[in-house]
């Protein structure tokens, strides 16, 4: 199992690393997650939704993701409360009193009974703790952390993130703070992110291990730009004035209080032209060549923030330039309608309803039942998306790919006034047409998530802008699948260079491959 002493100091990447070199050993490895709170999730392929970060490390050891990696999602819908995900379907929205005096006390076979299932199926598990062990009001009812390694009987290694600063209090007041049996169970720590001269911290490892009596494992450089999709929206901070102030191509992305899936948008931060900024306020928004909605667990709160921060005037005015495109992706795409309407109280306290910014033709209605699933298919012919038309020419398709996850149903009530984009299907069934954009193309929307990783889609479009703007196009720049693996087996080699791999196995209680008889 691995904890940290506090959240963001690197578990799930170093999970996900651990994953890919257990892989690479010959083992095939799971990850586990008892309970996850994000608002970035992941469809497996059944239809269920699980946190990002476990579908990422089941992608790492090259299996399908399955809701037994975490049976319990924790997304935030407003301030203390949350709808309550289990197995990969929603069970109830709570507030944060009630999840732990109602639903927590009963929550231990669940997730056990999960975990048995993947320890029957895989040869290694990785278990992922959430924040730290040593939250004194939170571990008489912990379920993520050293209960659930007493539960699985599994040995503790402690992260801390040097690069915040106080590494050896932060690891030695957390085990302070561990009672002695939890304290038992860490047998090693992991210092990551660390930039500097190794010799000069060597003095500071040497004091932990006498007077904790548990070896580092390993020092873990400071990786930058790392390319695995993350779960959590503080990851943003860093992303709000974008990577390349440069770049030919520039698109805000509107980071409202309850963004969700903004993964949706990594694929469009890699490429070598482009900049992706996630902005708060109309002085942030400045001048784009594309404005995205993106999707949110609050879509009628979120919109509300739009209004209330100014931004709607300022995306109004943007969206009149040119070659500026205004584009909507799930909750997103349900702001840009007419009318939004939430009956049944999905979002909120009581039933509610909402203008939509008006810029199509649509109407939402938020039902009791969520819909997640895996979708695929093309370009529609008559699309009204501004691609490029240079390797289109002569009717080719041009495939997508992504998936759903909404409450949401939309309508639209003037078809003739929008056109459709895409005809995709659902697990191979029926093709019916989603999504919807103006003739001119400066206005769409659409359901799909990972829609940009979808590589000639994203490429296309992308020249499409640069076309508006005079700019010659680029050639297919990279796979977003082949850059994924490559990012795995790239984090994977900086662990396993830093990291005594020989002490991990023999904490596990196995030997390394290299040494089996």
């Amino acid at each position: 199992m691995l904890q940290g002493t506090a959240s963001d100091v690197g578990k799930s990447v170093i999970t996900t690393a651990l994953c890919r070199i257990f892989k690479q050993d010959g083992f095939q490895p799971a990850p586990f997650k008892s309970q996850n709170m994000a608002l970035n999730s992941y469809v497996t392929e059944d239809g269920k939704e699980i946190g990002r970060a476990q579908g990422a490390q089941a992608e790492a050891c090259g299996i399908e993701a399955t809701t037994d990696m975490n049976p319990i999602l924790i997304k935030p819908v407003r301030d203390m409360h949350s709808q309550i995900v289990v197995h990969g379907v929603p069970f109830a929205q709570m507030s944060a009193s009630d999840y732990r005096q109602h639903f927590l006390p009963e929550a231990k076979q669940t997730v056990m009974d999960a975990l048995n299932r993947l320890r029957d199926t895989y040869d290694i598990i990785l278990m992922e703790g959430a924040g730290s062990p040593a939250e004194i009001n939170l571990k008489d009812r912990d379920i993520v952390n050293m209960n659930l390694a007493g539960w699985a009987d599994a040995p503790v290694i402690l992260i801390s993130d040097i690069d915040r600063g106080g590494v050896f209090a932060s690891i030695v007041g957390t085990l302070e703070l561990l009672e002695p049996h939890e304290a038992a169970r860490v047998k090693g720590f992991i210092i990551n992110k660390f930039r500097g001269d190794l010799s000069l911290l060597q003095p500071g490892l040497d004091w932990l291990e006498e007077r904790t009596g548990i070896p580092v494992l390993g020092v873990l450089p400071y990786i930058r730009d790392i390319q695995i999709e993350a779960e959590d929206s503080v990851v943003l901070d860093s992303l709000r004035h974008g990577k390349r102030e440069q770049s030919e191509l520039d698109i805000a992305v509107i980071r409202y209080p309850r963004i969700s899936n903004f993964t949706d948008f990594d694929a469009l931060s890699r490429e070598p032209d482009v900049n992706v900024r996630y902005v708060t306020s109309p002085e942030e928004l400045g001048s784009p060549d594309v404005v995205i909605l993106p999707g949110t667990k609050d879509t009628i709160g979120d919109l509300n923030f739009v209004r209330e921060s100014g931004l709607e005037q300022a995306i109004a005015y943007q969206a009149e330039r040119q070659h500026v495109q205004l584009v909507g992706i799930c909750g997103g795409y349900q702001m840009l309608g007419e009318h939004l309407t939430d009956p049944y109280a999905v979002e909120a306290d009581q039933a509610q309803e909402a203008v939509g910014l008006g810029r199509l033709p649509l109407s939402t209605t938020f039902l009791q039942h969520k819909h997640t699933v895996r979708a695929s298919g093309y370009v529609h012919s008559n699309h009204p998306i501004r691609l490029y038309k240079g390797k289109l020419d002569g009717g080719l398709s041009v495939p997508v790919n992504g998936y759903e996850i909404h409450m949401g149903v939309t309508e639209c009530r003037e078809p003739e006034q929008v056109t459709a984009l895409f005809e995709i299907s659902h697990a191979g069934g029926q093709t019916f047409l989603e999504g919807w954009g103006t003739a001119d193309g400066k206005v769409w929307g659409t359901y799909l998530h990972g829609l940009f990783e979808s590589d000639q889609f994203r490429r296309s479009w992308l020249n499409g802008l640069r076309e508006a703007k005079g700019l010659a196009p680029l050639e297919e720049t990279y796979s977003a699948q082949a850059r994924k693996d490559m990012e795995f087996d790239r984090v994977a080699a900086s662990l396993r260079s830093s990291l005594d791999m020989k002490r991990v196995y023999e904490i596990m209680g196995m030997k390394q491959p290299d040494q089996v008889d």
